[in-house]
């Protein structure tokens, strides 16, 4: 994917050739933290991406979690992108989660880049 070495005081590819803007980055976590909210759908519980100045998201997940182990244990950072089918076709990722829609006005795709979990989010203006 990428065509030359990045310097120290250059901003990632994603973000300066692709448009990528950073969101979050979520941390899985077996320690119960204030505000959970819960995604019944996939059986674990978020916090602080609300209250966080850094976009920290804290990620709890129940046993039977039908997440991607790889999301369960490995931090991920998320972008917001304009289009999630489009970036899935222009490069050749590996899908860890297909595109869905977790809440309102949102969607959502896992990938995975050399052993990295990475979120792509679309958001309904």
């Amino acid at each position: 994917m990428t065509s030359k070495i990045r310097l120290d005081h250059e901003l990632p590819e994603a973000i300066t050739a692709w448009g990528w803007k950073y969101h979050h980055t979520g941390i899985p976590t077996k320690t119960v933290m204030p505000n959970e909210k819960y995604l019944s759908q996939f059986k674990f519980y978020v916090s602080g991406i609300d209250t966080s100045p850094f976009g920290i998201e804290w990620m709890r997940f129940e046993k039977d979690s039908p997440i991607s182990q790889l999301i369960q244990e490995i931090p991920h950072i998320a972008f917001e992108v304009d289009n999630i089918e489009q970036e899935l076709r222009e490069h050749n990722f590996t899908i860890l989660t297909q595109p869905n829609s977790p809440s309102d006005r949102v969607r959502v795709a896992m990938i995975e880049h050399n052993g990295a979990p990475i979120e792509l989010m679309e958001f309904k203006k």
